[in-house]
């Protein structure tokens, strides 16, 4: 839950802003994620998962990718193909839409067995380097869906330990039932609450072209073990997160924990979003919360 005086400048990340700790956390999912992926039949492999059009199979693969390009691009300062032409947000989301898809079409050639045992090495070299990283040196990227221009490293780690929790649990939804022991196996506060927090960080820049009234605040409530409270409050020419309570609440978003990950990576449909997501008092303004996104998509 942000702390008092937290906020997000538009275009980069305070400085002031408490850091989102998470290095320490890393070697903990990816050791789940191993874990997990080792405990499943031939079968699960080919489960559809709510990532559009991917298998379980491609979302592992997918997780390989990432490592194998955050160590080549952030510890080796080596970039293979740079995003020519991706001048704004929509071309940025392009280039990587297709970099991800060519990754996954060519790793159907790679058996489980072969993916697991790159995963855990790669793994092991990206937990050792995050862990290495000075949180508050600039990211060699900024944080894009968060709105940054420029972004310091605990929040860039923050961003990459979202991508590693929620696609692992997108698994998890495909192949155990919900509630059982390995479906809520991540979604511990002490794992799952850090990327509630990071998903926040996307509130501003949602409301960024929001006219309303100086003071005016959202509050946003995740239910359950992991969750918490947050408030995106109007100050002066933007939205910031901030805490403690406002004196004055225009609207209160409830979300179920189980699902708040979903609203944020665009795996609930609209459907769902009425019939889970509680609104009270400024509905119009409740409601654009359905348009948050903690992803480049």
């Amino acid at each position: 839950m942000p702390e008092e005086n937290q906020s997000v400048r538009h275009g980069s990340i305070s400085k002031q802003a408490p850091p989102i700790q998470v290095a320490h956390l890393f070697p903990i999912v990816e050791a789940r994620l191993s874990e997990l992926l080792r405990s499943l039949a031939p079968a699960d492999w080919e489960r559809p998962t709510i990532c559009p059009g991917w298998t379980v199979k491609e979302v592992a693969a997918h997780l390989l990718d990432t490592n194998i390009r955050n160590l080549s691009m952030r510890r080796d300062g080596y970039f293979g193909e740079k995003p020519a032409g991706a001048d704004s947000y929509e071309s940025l989301v392009r280039f990587l839409d297709r970099l991800n898809a060519e990754w996954v079409k060519a790793a159907r050639r790679i058996s489980p067995r072969v993916l697991i045992d790159w995963l855990e090495m790669t793994s092991r070299e990206a937990c050792e380097f995050y862990a290495s990283l000075d949180p508050f040196a600039r990211a060699p990227f900024p944080v894009a869906w968060a709105g940054q221009a420029e972004s310091l490293n605990w929040f860039d780690l923050a961003r990459e330990y979202t991508e590693r929790w929620h696609h692992q649990q997108q698994i998890r939804l495909a192949v155990a039932m919900s509630g059982s022991p390995m479906f809520t196996e991540i979604m511990t506060r002490e794992l799952y609450h850090p990327v509630l927090d990071a998903f926040m960080y996307a509130l501003p820049r949602t409301y960024s072209n929001v006219a309303a009234a100086e003071g005016a605040a959202l509050k946003i409530v995740v239910t359950g073990e992991a969750g918490g409270t947050w408030f995106l409050v109007r100050s002066k020419d933007r939205w910031r997160l901030n805490n403690p309570a406002p004196a004055s609440i225009a609207a209160v978003v409830s979300i179920p924990q189980d699902l708040a990950w979903r609203l944020f990576t665009k795996g609930l449909d609209e459907q769902e979003r009425r019939s889970t997501i509680k609104m009270e008092g400024d509905i119009a303004l409740a409601e654009l919360i359905a348009n948050a996104i903690g992803i480049m998509g």
